[in-house]
């Protein structure tokens, strides 16, 4: 077995290989003579004090050891294999079709969006001249909402399923290695659309079908099993197998398995505003006054307070970011965030978000699936009117919110389509306005500096997971009245991020293995 220590050593000092090498084999009371190989396994930033530690965990070979090299993914010619119908080409949706190739299944992937390049068109129609296309947009497209939206790669799911299988498929097809050794990897969206695209070509190469501008628009159920499916309400295909993916924005089907009678429920999920500092007033905070140091990355951070019974917390958190409208129809605003690679952006932005369950709502009823859906959709629609109904987003510094004064000016933002100054306490839910002002006095007290009018408010970051779930059986993986349909990934209520959504789609796959070999 390979032996691993943890070391700590100087920002500048990562660079060093030789020296992280000498200290890591005097941790481990080994000698060269004594290695065949070593790594760095791990990589975190320790900037609770100073000086700010980077902290390491190097794995070692002993000299007797082979470092066992295996090919992250190993596909097989399913051309002429059993067909699974993948619905939704977002993290979920691929790496299911991906398994299904390693697995000996031909997947057929139907996304309802545009191939992931061609979405860029369609990213700036919403960005330069405010007009969304309601099926290709920061959420719906090949690559799914976290193309175009930071591609963040961490995940606390970690006993859902292989998240190193999942991360180095990632690099694979494309990614750098050292997502495989940060504590919190990203890639960047200047980055993935290259790798989504080698992704797709490994599928099509390997006898799958990818096809895009595909919606899936009826189901035919037949003695309680998926039957059929219908794309682009005109061609009907034959299958009794289904993941069905199509991510945590995707309405339309939830009102779709709601007339078909399949059973769905109303989820808990979070709402809130997008918050923007300036980067370097968020660097100088996290590393207390060393922001200059040439060293270190553009500073994140985490916050979370409970108000009045609910959770408030920070949810993707984009250093050197971009606020992005991610509207989905033309009569409604929504905000998330996202970074380029380098992180390189002068500002930095976070969801700020109060956790909401159904039963906290006033028209809650233990039979309305929509509860937390039409909650959702009232907040967009009520700031889409506040910012004028366009793309503009209902904005106020974080000062004037929390002592109920209207922003008579702003400093610049990175918000492309632009704010409209309003009081975010006429525009918000006062569930959510009320806990927002309690937790940003709190986070400042946490962090010194945090609460400041020079941060902005852009109402709503309402996205932040589905609404809604789609009840499966926890074995089986299988819808629980439907056989043949597998709800997967965020969309059905199971995933919260890239590799969290990423592994839900091998272990659907991975369900369907085990279903067809106990048929053997």
């Amino acid at each position: 077995m390979s032996i691993q220590v943890q070391i700590s050593i100087l920002p500048q000092q990562q660079e060093d290989s030789a020296y992280i090498l000498e200290m890591a084999l005097e941790k481990a009371k080994l000698r060269r003579a004594h290695i065949s190989d070593w790594r760095i396994r791990k990589r975190s930033i320790d900037a609770r004090r100073v000086p700010i530690k980077i902290n390491l965990q190097i794995e070692f070979w002993t000299s007797d050891e082979v470092r066992e090299q295996i090919p992250p993914f190993i596909p097989q010619n399913v051309s002429e294999a059993k067909e699974i119908a993948i619905i939704g080409a977002g993290p979920a949706g691929l790496y299911a079709a991906l398994r299904a190739i390693e697995a000996g299944y031909k997947p057929i992937v139907f996304e309802r969006g545009k191939e992931v390049r061609e979405r860029r068109r369609d990213l700036a129609a919403i960005n330069k001249d405010q007009i969304v296309n309601p099926e290709s947009n920061y959420c719906f497209g090949e690559g799914g909402a976290g193309t175009y939206s930071d591609g963040k790669l961490y995940t606390r799911s970690k006993k859902r399923g292989n998240v190193l299988k999942a991360m180095e498929w990632f690099v694979h097809f494309g990614a750098d290695e050292e997502i495989l050794v940060d504590a919190h990897p990203h890639i960047g969206t200047n980055k993935l659309p290259k790798i989504i695209t080698a992704m797709r070509e490994a599928i099509i190469e390997n006898g799958g079908e990818v096809h895009f501008n595909a919606k899936l628009t009826d189901i035919k159920v037949k003695n309680s099993a998926i039957a059929a499916i219908q794309i682009n309400k005109a061609q009907w295909l034959s299958f009794d197998t289904v993941i069905l993916a199509t991510g945590h924005s995707a309405r339309d089907i939830f009102y779709l398995l709601h007339e078909k009678k399949i059973k769905i429920e109303a989820k808990p999920f979070a709402l809130g505003v997008r918050v923007e500092h300036q980067q370097e007033l968020i660097d100088r905070i996290q590393y207390h006054g060393d922001s200059e140091n040439p060293y270190l990355p553009p500073a994140s951070y985490a916050l979370v307070e409970q108000v009045d019974g609910l959770g408030v917390y920070s949810f993707c958190m984009c250093p050197g970011g971009i606020i992005a409208p991610c509207a989905t129809q033309q009569n409604e605003v929504v905000t998330n965030g996202w970074s380029p690679s380098k992180r390189n952006n002068p500002y930095a932005n976070s969801g700020i978000v109060v956790s909401v369950a159904p039963t906290d709502l006033p028209n809650y009823t233990s039979d309305d699936p929509f509860v937390c859906l039409d909650f959702q959709k009232q907040v967009e629609q009520q700031c889409w009117e506040a910012g004028g109904k366009t793309q503009r987003v209902p904005a106020q510094r974080m000062i004037d919110f929390v002592e109920g004064k209207v922003s008579v000016d702003f400093p610049k933002t990175s918000y492309q389509p632009g704010i409209v100054s309003a009081d975010l306490n006429e525009v918000l839910p006062p569930l959510i306005a009320r806990r927002l002002k309690k937790a940003f006095v709190a986070f400042g007290k946490k962090m010194k500096g945090y609460y400041t009018n020079q941060a902005v408010l852009h109402a709503p970051e309402s996205r932040t997971s589905s609404p809604i779930s789609i009840p499966r059986h926890e074995a089986s993986m299988e819808h629980i009245e439907i056989k043949g349909l597998y709800p997967c990934g965020e969309g059905a209520g199971y995933a919260g991020g890239i590799i969290s959504a990423a592994i839900d789609g091998i272990n659907c796959v991975d369900a369907i293995c085990e279903k067809y070999s106990q048929k053997l």
